[in-house]
């Protein structure tokens, strides 16, 4: 996917891309994504030739000048610096110019994308104590690493000011620069961390992700979520390329809604505490939402409370009560999308009905969503659309305005929907009835015999 649709992009976004291993290049990518007129500039030096990459470059040395520059605007990349300084660099227009260009961009809703690190053209970097300079307005702040360092010798060759990173992760100078070290200064208040304004949402590019070899891809990916507690996405990608091929997928925390709260008329007890392995289905359910890694799981009840929280009284989970949950699903739905934290950029709506869900299925949904980031995501078997279904952030606003007995499908006319292919027929069943709850048990003795 490209950079807008990865790092949810609008006009009204004020980026800064620090870091190192592909942050102008990400630059100039993430201005062609975007349409229309973009306003990049600098907050720290950037190279001359690369000034070539925009379409009309201003060079200013006051910031009266800005004014005159914004009656003769134009179209498409328009990239504003400050003047030559030394060997082909450019220096920034400074601060009073910057907050003037702000505000002019935001006058005519213009995204403003700037450079505000540099990194003397090495995949890793470490911000000295005047880096790196992020304007206070900025909205989201993008750290980009160039993962051809790992494996490599920590050196200056390999790390702009190497000797900050060997502190900052308590690698040894010479020796190979690993993942786990890599996450560690991404998470340090001092490494990736530094200097990012409060409000600002916060992503990781991980640059050259084909060019990194298989057993750093794999230890990378163990540990995303360490990384969920500091940023709001995590960008797996190959930007050299650019267009629809710059983001290979985007990870984020996904939530897991268990939708827990119906009376149970039609089937003549409670469905969430009926036992399928020696457990209540409810807890079994819980139990493959947190194996998947879905974070943070909330079970939304109603009709039946404290039985179901004492069948989950030990697991790590938000239990929701529904007050209104006699009006129809929709109820629940709301319950649980209101429930979510701010950084959560999708989530899974579980029923606690199905037992045949599997943990692979969950995952299987979560990895379409990350290389896709589709607004819906749904498993089919053949033609036949079930259960559960995924729903990006862009559908939470839509779906807290739902009403009624009916679930997310009330918002499937409004996004498109992504079908996951699916060969397990027995995730189409549905418990609602006795009936179907034997039918149940013998899929299950049946797969206990291999048959």
């Amino acid at each position: 996917m490209n950079l807008k649709h990865a790092l949810r992009v609008s006009h009204d976004s004020r980026v800064a891309l620090v870091g190192a291993g592909g942050k102008t290049t990400t630059l100039f990518a993430l201005a062609r994504a975007l349409e229309g007129s973009v306003i990049l500039t600098n907050s720290a030096h950037l190279g001359r030739q690369q000034a070539l990459l925009a379409d009309r470059h201003f060079v200013i040395r006051t910031e009266s000048e800005v004014d005159k520059i914004f009656t003769e605007l134009g179209g498409g990349v328009i990239l504003i610096t400050g003047v030559e300084y030394e060997s082909g660099r450019l220096i920034s227009p400074g601060d009073e110019a910057l907050r003037r260009i702000y505000e002019y961009a935001d006058r005519l809703h213009l995204p403003v994308l700037v450079e505000a690190d540099g990194s003397r053209m090495r995949p890793l970097k470490a911000p000295a104590n005047h880096e790196p300079p992020i304007p206070e307005w900025i909205n989201l702040v993008v750290v980009v690493c160039g993962l051809s360092g790992l494996g490599q010798p920590l050196d200056e060759a390999t790390v702009f000011r190497s000797d900050l990173f060997a502190k900052l992760t308590g690698l040894e100078p010479g020796s190979p620069v690993t993942p786990s070290a890599l996450i560690t200064y991404l998470l340090h208040p001092q490494g990736g961390l530094k200097d990012i304004p409060s409000e600002a949402r916060r992503a990781v590019l991980l640059n050259q992700w084909d060019e990194c070899v298989p057993e750093y891809r794999a230890e990378i990916l163990q540990h995303l979520k360490r990384l969920y507690s500091a940023y709001d996405a995590v960008l797996l990608g190959n930007v050299i390329r650019g267009g629809e091929q710059a983001v290979v997928a985007v990870h984020q925390p996904v939530a897991g809604i268990v939708l827990a709260a119906g009376e149970s008329r039609r089937f003549g007890q409670p469905k969430q505490l009926l036992e399928w392995n020696g457990r209540p289905l409810i807890r079994v359910v819980v139990e493959r939402a947190l194996q998947a890694d879905l974070s943070p799981v909330i079970v939304v009840v109603g009709a039946t409370v404290e039985p179901i929280q004492a069948a989950l009284a030990d697991m790590p989970v938000e239990i929701i009560v529904n007050p209104r949950w006699q009006e129809g699903v929709a109820t629940s739905v709301v319950c649980g999308i209101k429930a979510l934290p701010e950084q959560v950029g999708a989530a899974l709506f579980l029923l606690s009905d199905q037992p045949f869900v599997s943990v692979d299925l969950i995952r299987a949904l979560v990895e379409k969503h990350a290389r896709t980031l589709a607004p819906i995501v749904a498993p089919f078997v053949g033609e036949r659309r079930a259960n559960p279904v995924l729903f990006d952030r862009i559908t939470f606003p839509a779906l807290r305005q739902i009403r009624g007995d009916v679930g997310g499908r009330a918002v499937f006319d409004q996004y498109s929907v992504l079908a996951l292919p699916w060969s397990d027929e027995r995730i189409l069943l549905d418990i609602d009835q006795p009936a179907d709850w034997e039918q149940a048990r013998k899929m299950k003795r049946r797969a206990c015999r291999g048959e």
